[in-house]
């Protein structure tokens, strides 16, 4: 599931790591001095730290396995590639991007692969994909480094800081938000992600215009989400009828969603336009 919920603890090659034999794919346990970083040079555990109020939050910390080959993707490129959402200053997209291009934010990407081939199929416009999973942020790098994707950025920490401390008014020109986490049971409702606030938070940072595209396979959830985004006066379905859209080509058919499709599940697609008020 491509979710903003996985903040991992894995362990992970430190100083005397060049000891290890490592092969791709393999993953890399380490013990650690106390106090010593998961990645020196790569994403920090908690880039936030205790700058912010405590809140409910959308994401749920879990514990997964590093491999070599993320490791060493992590440490080599985040210098390059990478953003710790700390909330301390306003990003200036163009000059982390390198260019004027528009830019589309994506919150949680999984392990990136459908992030990497949107970012591939669409060079002239710029991704800022957001999430807490470790794992998945060095395989999205491995990915771009791979792949020649100058047009990717992964973003470490909490989209809700980013968008609300770190983005200029109007200065996105799309929202990614695919198989969020539904939270199933009702007493967790409240951490959904898609809600009236988040929506009005999201609108400040959106350009006229801007699309907001939602999916998911969890039925209860992709009917909150239409019932939220058409109460919202900043958004409008761009379906005539009001409902569900079609899977746009340019979002792929990821290996989760194919598994939950033969299952039997119901993937459902919102896409809503940012209005000028």
């Amino acid at each position: 599931m491509s979710d903003f919920l996985n903040a991992p603890e894995a362990s992970q090659p430190g100083e005397h790591a060049g000891s290890v034999d490592h092969h791709p794919g393999v993953s890399v346990r380490h013990t650690r001095a106390k106090g010593e970083p998961r990645f020196p040079d790569g994403p920090k555990a908690d880039p936030a730290g205790s700058h912010f109020e405590r809140r409910i939050r959308s994401f749920q910390p879990r514990r997964s396995r590093v491999t070599a080959g993320q490791a060493d993707a992590l440490q080599r490129l985040w210098p390059k590639w990478g953003l710790d959402i700390d909330g301390q200053r306003v990003v200036d997209l163009a000059e982390l991007f390198g260019n004027d291009n528009p830019v589309v934010l994506e919150i949680g990407f999984g392990m990136g692969e459908a992030t990497a081939q949107m970012a591939g199929g669409d060079p002239g416009t710029n991704i800022l994909a957001v999430d807490v999973h470790t794992p998945g942020q060095g395989n999205l790098l491995n990915l771009a480094d791979q792949n020649g994707l100058s047009n990717l950025r992964v973003g470490n920490g909490d989209a809700i800081i980013l968008l609300r401390e770190m983005l200029a008014p109007d200065s996105l020109d799309g929202l990614r938000v695919y198989f969020p986490d539904p939270w199933p049971k009702k007493r967790h409702h409240k951490r959904r992600l898609i809600q009236p606030e988040f929506l009005s938070l999201a609108a400040t940072r959106l350009k006229p215009g801007a699309i907001v595209h939602c999916a998911t396979d969890w039925e209860p959830y992709a009917e909150q989400m239409l019932e939220v985004l058409s109460a919202h006066p900043d958004f409008e379905n761009t379906q005539d009828d009001g409902g569900f859209a079609p899977r746009p080509e340019f979002r792929p058919l990821t290996r989760f969603e194919g598994q939950g499709l033969d299952k039997g599940h119901v993937v459902n697609d919102l896409l809503f336009r940012r209005v000028q008020r």
